[in-house]
C-alpha cells in the first residue's frame, strides 16, 4: 500500500490541505467535484441568501443523493451483468448441444455415404450378373 498523500486543494475559494492514501489527482478530483456541486447549487435561487449551515445542509443532501443514485446504478448494472453471464452459459451450452448434434450428423452422413457406395457396387455386381446372366441366355438359345 503506498503511503499517506497529502495535496493542497481549492474548495469553495478557500485552499486547504486533504491528506489520504490515494493520489494526488484523485484527491484533486475529489476537490472539484465539490467545487461543482457548490457551483450547481450557488446557481439555484435562494440558495445564496440561505445560512451557511443550511448551504452546508444542502450540500450534504446533494452529495448523498449523487452517492445512493450511483450505488443503485452499480446495482443495476451488477443484476444486468448477471443477466447477460447466464444468458451466455446458455447459449454456450446450446452451441456444444449444437455442436454434438452436428458431430452426429456428420457421422451419419459418413456412414450414409458409405451405405451407399456399397449399394453403388451391389447394383454394378449385380448388373454385371444380369448381364452375364442374358449373354449365357442368348448363347444358350442360338445353339439351339
Amino acid at each position: 500500500m503506498s503511503g499517506k498523500t497529502d495535496a493542497q486543494v481549492i474548495i469553495g475559494g478557500k485552499v486547504l490541505t486533504l491528506s489520504g492514501y490515494e493520489s494526488e489527482e484523485y484527491l484533486q478530483k475529489v476537490a472539484s467535484y465539490i467545487n461543482n456541486k457548490l457551483a450547481e447549487l450557488g446557481g439555484m435561487d435562494g440558495f445564496s441568501r440561505q445560512s451557511l449551515d443550511m448551504q452546508n445542509m444542502a450540500l450534504q443532501l446533494n452529495i448523498a443523493d449523487d452517492y445512493f443514485k450511483a450505488k443503485k446504478q452499480i446495482s443495476l448494472l451488477e443484476e444486468q451483468a448477471e443477466e447477460k453471464e447466464k444468458e451466455l452459459y446458455d447459449i454456450k451450452h446450446e452451441l456444444i448441444a449444437a455442436q454434438i448434434k452436428l458431430e452426429n450428423n456428420e457421422k451419419n452422413v459418413k456412414n450414409l455415404e458409405s451405405e451407399l457406395e456399397e449399394s453403388s457396387r451391389k447394383i454394378i455386381r449385380l448388373e454385371a450378373e444380369l448381364k452375364n446372366s442374358q449373354s449365357s441366355s442368348q448363347s444358350r438359345s442360338k445353339k439351339s
